[in-house]
């Protein structure tokens, strides 16, 4: 039984790794991942994650693929990946002294063309940034190539006093819930 990673992101091979799940192949999605108008930033997380399954299984037919988008929503406005420093700095304020959502959208296509779509939602609650925070964070460059512009898994954690529903998801892959997608599509591939 093959896995098939579609997905470019490290975070999330590594995240598979830890509960024993190895990708035979990583085959990140050529797909627009430009928000549609008036999309909501669940259904953004959730059209992504299939539109990626579905583009990497019609080459990797034999495989289970699985893949996975992560938007960071505060209200109905959606913080995707930050262009540059500045835009970081901006959505970091953005957060500052907030909760927000981290909709993790992941999709599993079987061998024999079954899907299963699912949405993981985790509340995050940012202490108060001072303007020092900030920009001590942005130095990192943690904040690059992030949904919402930080990394709770580095240096952000310590701006994250609590949060409600799944760690791994915040990361970039909620594990309990792709493992029973996998599992209830077939998938045995670790114990």
């Amino acid at each position: 039984m093959r896995l098939v990673l579609a997905s470019a992101s490290p975070r999330r091979r590594d995240l598979l790794s830890q509960i024993g799940l190895s990708a035979d192949a990583i085959v990140p999605a050529d797909i627009d991942e430009t928000p549609v108008k008036d999309e909501l930033p669940a259904q953004t997380a959730q059209r992504l994650a299939v539109e990626k399954a579905r583009a990497v299984a019609a080459q990797e037919g034999d495989a289970y693929v699985l893949a996975a988008d992560t938007v960071v929503a505060v209200g109905r406005r959606a913080l995707g990946k930050p262009a540059s420093a500045d835009e970081a700095r901006q959505f970091l304020k953005l957060l500052s002294g907030r909760r927000h959502r981290v909709l993790g959208g992941i999709s599993v296509v079987a061998p024999d063309g079954h899907v299963s779509d699912r949405l993981s939602t985790t509340l995050v609650r940012f202490k108060r940034l001072t303007e020092a925070e900030i920009s001590s964070y942005l130095e990192t460059n943690e904040w690059d190539g992030k949904a919402g512009g930080y990394a709770i898994q580095g240096h952000a954690a310590a701006f994250v006093p609590a949060i409600s529903g799944s760690y791994t998801n915040v990361v970039g892959l909620d594990l309990a819930m792709a493992r029973a997608m996998l599992e209830g599509l077939g998938y045995r591939g670790a114990s």
